[in-house]
């Protein structure tokens, strides 16, 4: 089962793509961003939006979308904002037939933390831990996208394991210590950027640029010992 994780934004869409089945562990396939221009109008951000989901689908395929359900901000322009946003995500999925499951962020967050009051530090070191990457996802939007794409697989396995009450089958708060961060490279031109994780787990981290589309990758070569390294178009 692949499954697409979104956390959904205006400014900038995290996603994440993981491959999982029912006990056994899961693999991360791709991760990133979709970053839209401060300068753009609304329309056109959302459809900057619409058209990098709609690329993700098509390139990986997945069974199912897992989105992070609206928040209510105190700010009334916000939560309307991120609705359109949530809009333009759920009508790819729905184009592309896909099973579509919303969860609220504290229910993400229980699933891979254990607490619904994680902070962004401790979603990036439990989903570091349960796909075993070598450092955590960059930027925090991209590492909550995996999360979420990670609550679908866990919930679908073990159905009761968002609902229950009982924290202990997850690492209490206080025993989670995020660890640091790996730079990710600065973007340029790119709406968005997607990192790539192989089978192995420890591999490093380098990221070529794209220099004819608006997608910048970043790889995980077979080599662990190779550093992170970025090569501008």
């Amino acid at each position: 089962m692949i499954v697409l994780g979104i956390d959904p934004g205006t400014a900038v869409t995290g996603y994440g793509v993981v491959k999982g089945e029912r006990m056994t562990p899961s693999r991360l396939i791709e991760c990133g961003i979709i970053r839209t221009r401060p300068r753009d109008s609304l329309a056109n951000r959302l459809q900057e939006i619409h058209t990098g989901v709609v690329e993700l689908i098509q390139r990986h395929r997945p069974d199912a979308l897992s989105i992070e359900d609206v928040f209510y901000a105190r700010n009334v322009r916000t939560t309307v904002v991120l609705g359109h946003a949530r809009g333009v995500i759920l009508l790819a999925a729905a184009n592309a037939r896909l099973i579509i499951a919303e969860y609220p962020p504290a229910e993400i967050k229980k699933a891979v933390v254990g607490t619904g009051s994680a902070t962004k530090e401790q979603v990036q070191f439990m989903v570091t831990r349960l796909l075993r990457l070598k450092s955590p996802p960059q930027p925090a939007d991209a590492a909550d996208g995996v999360a979420a794409a990670l609550a679908y697989i866990m919930s679908a396995s073990v159905p009761s394991l968002i609902d229950s009450d009982s924290e202990s089958l997850f690492a209490s708060p206080a025993a989670v210590s995020p660890q640091s961060a790996v730079r990710s490279p600065q973007d340029s031109q790119s709406a968005i950027r997607r990192i790539h994780s192989p089978k192995d787990p420890q591999s490093a981290i380098r990221s070529p640029q794209d220099s004819q589309s608006a997608i910048r990758r970043i790889h995980s070569p077979q080599d662990p010992q190779s550093a992170l390294r970025a090569r501008k178009p």
